[in-house]
């Protein structure tokens, strides 16, 4: 018999089907439906497939006694309720490694499209407007990259960097063993020094409003800032008021505050390049992520250790 298990997220064919042949699977990827099928059935699910944002809560946990594997799809659990699933004895796995290419990749594109101002360029072309009468834009090449969190996606950001001979600064919690790249103790160092800094980091309590006003301050005027992380990492706020007044160039944003609905804030500034948390979306990514879960579900439900526990 297939373990029954419950999908919290939204799936293409192609990702349902794969999970379908090895679960009898509830799909409820919306609040009501989520709500109908642990009424209906969570005295049955065994396992759960949801992602950071979407998360699980303790209260839906309690709910689900037979429940003893919790994955999220992508590499990010910030709203699972992971404290509480450990008390219970369930095991907790995620999608670390899965996306980071496509994550990387897509916070260089926010990064090249809003130095270089392409979809103001993109509508100003559209309208006839030749280049004489719009403003230079500054390199990517040469310049100051931060990164706010040098885990997997922030190595391969700065292996981007490296790319475009930019030089390197990081701040995390403490200095990666081994890595070459300049470490700063602070993330106001680490802006005042940049150019460019790229958020990274993970989301949760711990992070939220990391950057706030005087982060913004210290990147200054033609600091230009661009978030793939989570949106609580960033005061929308502050971040509205800087760009607002010029205090920094821009903002290249694949996630903000209140997801899905971005910033009202944001949205008649021209100095912000906003994008709908697509950046660890892409077939190959999705596919791997989806392989990565019935990796560690086979694994799990023959009595194996998993291969990417939280």
């Amino acid at each position: 018999m297939k373990p029954s298990l419950l999908v919290l997220i939204p799936l293409k064919d192609a990702s349902r089907a794969s999970i379908d042949a090895e679960f009898d699977a509830t799909h409820a990827p919306d609040a009501e439906h989520r709500a109908a099928a642990i009424d209906a059935h969570g005295a049955t699910f065994r396992a759960v497939l949801t992602n950071g944002t979407t998360g699980l809560t303790a209260a839906e946990i309690d709910r689900m006694p037979q429940l003893e594997l919790v994955s999220a799809l992508g590499a990010g659990y910030e709203n699972l309720a992971v404290d509480h699933a450990r008390a219970r004895g369930i095991v907790l796995v995620n999608g670390a490694g899965t996306n980071d290419h496509c994550v990387a990749d897509h916070a260089f594109a926010l990064l090249l499209a809003v130095v270089r101002d392409v979809p103001q360029l993109d509508q100003a072309t559209r309208t006839g407007v030749w280049r004489d009468t719009l403003p230079m834009r500054p390199n990517v090449s040469g310049k100051r990259l931060g990164i706010v969190g040098l885990g997997n996606i922030g190595e391969k950001v700065a292996r981007r960097g490296a790319g475009f001979d930019m030089e390197i600064g990081y701040h995390n919690r403490k200095p990666r063993e081994g890595s070459p790249l300049r470490f700063f103790d602070s993330v106001t160092a680490l802006a005042q020094w940049s150019d460019f800094l790229v958020v990274a980091t993970p989301g949760g309590a711990g992070t939220r409003h990391l950057i706030d006003a005087g982060v913004l301050d210290a990147l200054g005027p033609q600091g230009f800032v661009v978030n793939v992380s989570r949106g609580s990492v960033v005061d929308t706020a502050a971040l509205a008021r800087a760009l607002s007044e010029g205090r920094i160039a821009g903002a290249g944003l694949d996630v903000y505050e209140g997801e899905p609905h971005p910033p009202e804030a944001l949205l008649a500034l021209h100095n912000v390049v906003l994008t709908p948390h697509v950046g660890g979306r892409s077939p190959e990514a999705i596919a791997a992520s989806v392989d990565n879960f019935l990796n560690n579900a086979r694994r799990h439900f023959a009595g194996e250790p998993v291969l990417t526990p939280i």
